[in-house]
């Protein structure tokens, strides 16, 4: 195990839920931390934006690049790479954590949802990788962190959002191609995805989302097995799809009720794409 101190990771999204968890995680060891993200402004339906986002990394402990912009545009991923290397001399970690959610059935769903989940998810995250390895290579033990679930065929994960379904295990198939790819040049590509809900703006406004954010777990058990993921040294984690859990369990995590939103850690529903 190692620490992240000094180390540069380049995310997607980040100015609130897991991805912010993240950066914080991270930032308490002194990382730097280049989000790209499009919430620039207040929006009464969303926690946070990139600039108060950055304000909190830099408070617990790192440095914040804020880069306003979105994943889906090609020009905002070539500048995003070129402010982080020039501010912070390289990139050590690429972590995926823009998604987008939508749990339409085929006919419900607008062709311009399809197309920004698609975009976002699948092409955002195949993207900023893409554009990232040509630094990646130069650091030390490099590593891909994709927020997506494991690859489950049975139907009825297909049944209920086929739309949505696609896009995050588009997710996990480019996180695997990435490490079946580039291992040889000593990046190592995970991908991770929770146990259990984790309360997100993303859940809480869903329809129903108060009593789903009841029975879900703060965004900290991710970040937790996220930063456990980033500080494994080598391919120990190259190619695998981690349950948040699971791995924080390995590693000798056997208190989960803290995670909890009522403290308990009983009664929790667990996160699609599982069992």
């Amino acid at each position: 195990m190692t620490t992240l101190s000094g180390k540069t990771i380049l995310m997607s999204g980040g100015s609130r839920g897991i991805g912010l968890a993240i950066a914080l995680k991270a930032a308490a060891d002194g990382a730097n931390i280049a989000l790209i993200a499009k919430t620039d402004r207040p929006d009464p339906r969303l926690q946070g934006t990139i600039h108060t986002a950055a304000a909190q990394i830099e408070a617990a402990g790192g440095q914040a690049l804020p880069i306003v912009g979105d994943v889906r545009d090609d020009a905002t991923i070539e500048r995003a790479v070129e402010e982080c290397v020039e501010r912070f001399h390289g990139i050590d970690v690429v972590v995926n954590n823009a998604s987008v959610l939508n749990l339409s059935g085929t006919t419900a769903l607008d062709p311009k949802r399809y197309d920004l989940m698609q975009d976002v998810n699948v092409r955002g995250t195949f993207m900023l990788t893409r554009a990232a390895i040509p630094h990646l290579v130069q650091a030390d033990d490099p590593k891909v962190l994709t927020l997506s679930p494991p690859i489950n065929l049975d139907p009825k994960w297909f049944r209920a959002h086929p739309a949505y379904t696609m896009a995050k295990y588009g997710m996990t198939m480019a996180a695997l191609g990435f490490a079946h790819e580039l291992a040889d040049l000593g990046i190592s590509s995970t991908a991770l995805w929770p146990a259990t809900l984790v309360a997100t703006d993303a859940i809480g406004n869903l329809p129903g989302g108060e009593q789903m954010v009841a029975v879900s777990r703060k965004p900290e058990i991710v970040a937790d097995a996220a930063y456990a993921v980033l500080t494994t040294k080598g391919q120990e984690l190259n190619g695998k799809t981690v349950i948040d859990e699971d791995l924080l369990r390995e590693r000798g995590v056997s208190d989960f009720a803290a995670y909890s939103m009522t403290g308990k850690d009983e009664g929790l529903a667990p996160d699609i794409f599982l069992g």
